[in-house]
């Protein structure tokens, strides 16, 4: 706690002042992402559908939808751009507040109704009983050898081990180089530990994902400051790495044989959408709608994937398969629109305020540091004023949590 006021901004140059316009084009792409994984479940994955054969059934959109599990890479490089962004300025206290604030609330409710769904209703899934489920609400299940109770929640623990990771900066205060300095090492991290071999480094190395936390990062040092010939050299860098785990990637997902093409493909879009975020070509898209459309991508993530496939096995025989899909997403997108109100705001709100003090708590009751005799003083890193860089402002928490 005692690194709260070291968010200083070294390496940058100052931009005039200005309000920082809301990012609702990243809004429009998470939602873009989560359909992306709704569609590839629904319309590829056998799941409740049984014996039929989805490509059948779904032989004029299937082509494309198979690869819809490159929303996943989407999700990855955004996150590393917003938690950057979020993280400026914070202390590390803060940082894990509006990080658990954000994503439990949802999630204990969706394991809850997930599990129930799967418990009642084994058909698609089933559990070795409520033992998973109560495992689950940790988030930590991947770490103990737990099943997922939904299977996105996967996901889930490469996000928390990239917060980890990137607390390793807030708590030394979050800044130009430091960030650099951290994709750098990463970068080496994720690249040798497969040669290395070793489970510890694998893990936390995350090698298949880590290229899109990076990029992502890189990115917003472009939006935040200036595009330089080192931030490109990182982003470029993490594509490479990428581009060469795209082959895992689609062996991992495919059901049968896959042209790898289209997925390099699509992971070459991904990054290039995010160039034209970080170089601000889409700052003038400032449709409120797409911050509501944003709201419910993670609502939606959560809840679709093992009840909309149990929803699929009852009705698979009734309703004719594009109009079941077709209704399915419109239900789970008002399902993701009652949890963003009634779950994610209200109980976001009460868990956010009763970390906050236990973090007060905590600074309240440890002892202040003293000073270093002369002789150990370490040197001081020179702290700029706070200022703007390349047209962005300080975020404020209430944005930065958004």
């Amino acid at each position: 706690m005692r690194f709260a006021n070291r968010g200083e901004i070294d390496g940058g140059r100052p931009a005039a002042p200005g309000k920082t316009p809301r990012l609702y084009a990243l809004d429009g792409l998470r939602l873009l992402a989560a359909l992306m994984v709704v569609l590839y479940h629904y319309t590829y994955l056998t799941g409740g559908w049984g014996t039929r054969d989805t490509r059948r059934m779904f032989s004029a959109i299937e082509p494309i939808t198979r690869y819809g599990w490159l929303g996943v890479e989407v999700f990855f490089l955004i996150s590393g751009f917003v938690i950057c962004m979020s993280a400026w300025g914070r202390s590390l206290g803060d940082f894990v507040v509006s990080r658990a604030s954000r994503i439990y609330p949802a999630y204990w409710v969706a394991v809850a109704v997930t599990g129930t769904v799967v418990m009642t209703w084994p058909q698609v899934r089933s559990l070795a009983g409520w033992e998973t489920v109560v495992t689950n609400f940790s988030m930590l299940q991947h770490g103990l050898g737990v099943w997922d109770v939904d299977g996105v929640y996967w996901t889930l623990f490469v996000e928390l081990k990239f917060y980890v990771l990137f607390a390793l900066v807030v708590a030394r205060g979050v800044t130009y180089r430091r960030c650099v300095l951290f994709c750098g090492i990463w970068t080496v991290a994720a690249a040798t530990a497969p040669a290395v071999n070793n489970k510890l480094l694998d893990m936390w190395a995350m090698p298949l994902y880590a290229p899109y936390f990076i990029a992502g990062i890189a990115f917003y040092l472009m939006h935040r400051f200036k595009p330089t010939a080192l931030l490109w050299g990182i982003v470029v860098v993490s594509y490479l790495l990428a581009n060469h785990h795209v082959a895992k990637r689609v062996h991992d997902n495919a059901n049968h044989v896959m042209a790898l093409f289209p997925a390099q493909l699509g992971v070459l879009a991904a990054f290039a959408v995010m160039s034209l975020v970080a170089l601000r070509k889409f700052d003038r898209v400032q449709w409120p709608w797409l911050a509501t459309a944003g709201a419910l991508t993670f609502p939606l993530y959560l809840l679709h994937q093992y009840i909309g496939m149990t929803v699929v096995y009852g009705l698979r025989e009734k309703v004719a398969p594009p109009l079941l899909v077709t209704g399915l997403i419109a239900v789970m997108l008002g399902a993701a629109w009652l949890m963003h109100r009634y779950v994610e705001r209200p109980l976001g709100k009460w868990l956010r305020t009763a970390l906050l003090k236990g973090m007060e708590e905590v600074r309240r009751n440890t002892p202040e540091r003293g000073p270093l005799p002369a002789a150990q003083e370490p040197a001081q890193e020179p702290v700029a004023a706070p200022r703007q860089a390349y047209g962005y402002a300080e975020v404020p928490r209430a944005a930065a949590d958004r």
